[in-house]
């Protein structure tokens, strides 16, 4: 049985995937040329600075991909308890997701992985309903051939020419807000390259975040042994990583990012639910702050991509050019730190005032539009009064 501390270490996790996502993410809106100049044009101030963006790459993108694969599983099984086709169901959702991340892409991020995560999904959906069996070799062959294509694609960079230098011409320190969005609709294809880059492994992480739940990770007794297991293999990530910084030269940073970071993020799932699950008492005051980001997971995303932008791109205030290259870890710094205050703040105060986040309730909404009801909606709509008693209750 899932409890409910269970659920508290799963939003916990949310919470700090979402958070760490913007300290991987901060980078691209600190730098004057956005994504580009962080691909192109990286600019650090220092060892420390090389090494804050680096250490947090990927582990909060993988840790996200994880969490997202377990709520598809607890929603199959919500899906199967209420008596809702579940096929219908999860493309809704999937579709859905899709059509705000697209809204995202085009007037907040181009950098938005959350489009992707609609396609993985709707991928990763109906493979819920085979036997185990299929889900746990469809991982093993989209594992395997990612990890193919990631040698392959390091063997090409490796032999292909320099990149031509020259100035970058990005509208991000000095257009407006309306000139990033057509900026991003004409670099669609080149926008949108790691999305697709990530199909195989982002829907394998959603069947392994599946199998987690089935194998009882959320389970007390059960889930202990499996545990101890992810935080084994979270640990020999972070010596691949240290292997990969140091020997991979050029490429170090591409084999962390989309290799060594899932096993890391596999650690620290399990240390977060082995920890909150040793809470009877719930989540201590930090906990609950990462606890309520994670429930309102996509407004707060967002949000945090919204406010960066009105902080550092030229149709806001502009921070991303005001100061020199040898301050940007200081305003990297102080930009990360309002913007996640902000987020936390926002947060608690859904939590408070008993409010889901904006875009979680317009998302409910509009599945709740077109999903059909299940047998017990219909058959409380078909009792007589029920209309009243709806009526009354509103």
């Amino acid at each position: 049985m899932i409890t409910d501390k269970r659920n508290a270490g799963l939003d916990v996790a949310r919470g700090l995937a979402v958070l760490g996502t913007f300290a991987t993410n901060v980078w691209v809106f600190t730098h004057p040329d956005g994504l580009p100049g962080t691909l192109f044009a990286p600019v650090t101030d220092g060892l420390g600075s090389a090494l804050a963006q680096a250490l947090p790459l990927g582990k909060s993108l993988a840790l996200l991909s994880l969490l997202f694969g377990i709520g598809l599983e607890l929603q199959r099984r919500s899906a199967l308890r209420r008596g809702l086709p579940w096929n219908r169901t999860h493309r809704v959702r999937a579709l859905v997701l899709f059509a705000e991340a697209g809204v995202h892409f085009l007037l907040v991020a181009e950098f938005d992985v959350l489009m992707g995560y609609a396609v993985a999904a709707l991928l990763a959906g109906p493979v819920l309903v085979r036997p185990d069996r299929t889900r746990r070799r469809l991982v093993a062959v989209l594992l395997t051939t990612h990890v193919l294509a990631l040698g392959a694609l390091v063997v090409v960079l490796s032999r292909a020419a320099t990149v031509p230098g020259g100035p970058l011409v990005t509208p991000y320190a000095t257009g407006s807000f309306w000139e990033l969005v057509v900026f991003r609709v004409e670099n669609l294809a080149v926008f949108r390259t790691e999305p697709v880059g990530l199909l195989l492994l982002s829907t394998a992480s959603f069947l392994l975040g599946a199998g987690l739940v089935r194998r009882g990770i959320l389970e007390a007794a059960r889930g202990r042994v499996l545990r101890r297991r992810l935080v084994v293999a979270g640990a020999a990530g972070v010596v691949l990583e240290a292997v990969f910084l140091v020997a991979g030269g050029p490429f170090g940073i591409l084999l962390t990012r989309y290799a060594s970071a899932v096993l890391i993020a596999l650690g620290v799932l399990a240390v977060v639910l082995e920890v909150q699950g040793r809470r009877p008492q719930g989540p201590g005051w930090a906990g609950r702050r990462s606890a309520e980001v994670g429930r309102a997971a996509l407004s707060c995303y967002v949000l945090q991509n919204l406010l960066a932008s009105a902080l550092c791109y030229g149709w806001g205030l502009g921070l991303a050019t005001r100061f020199g290259p040898e301050h940007r870890s200081v305003v990297t710094a102080s930009v990360f730190t309002v913007v996640a205050a902000a987020v936390v703040v926002f947060a608690h105060v859904l939590a408070r005032t008993g409010r889901r986040g904006p875009l979680e309730a317009f998302s409910a909404r509009a599945q709740r539009a077109v999903t059909p009801r299940s047998p017990e909606r219909r058959s409380r709509a078909a009792t007589p009064g029920a209309a009243a008693r709806t009526s009354t209750r509103r």
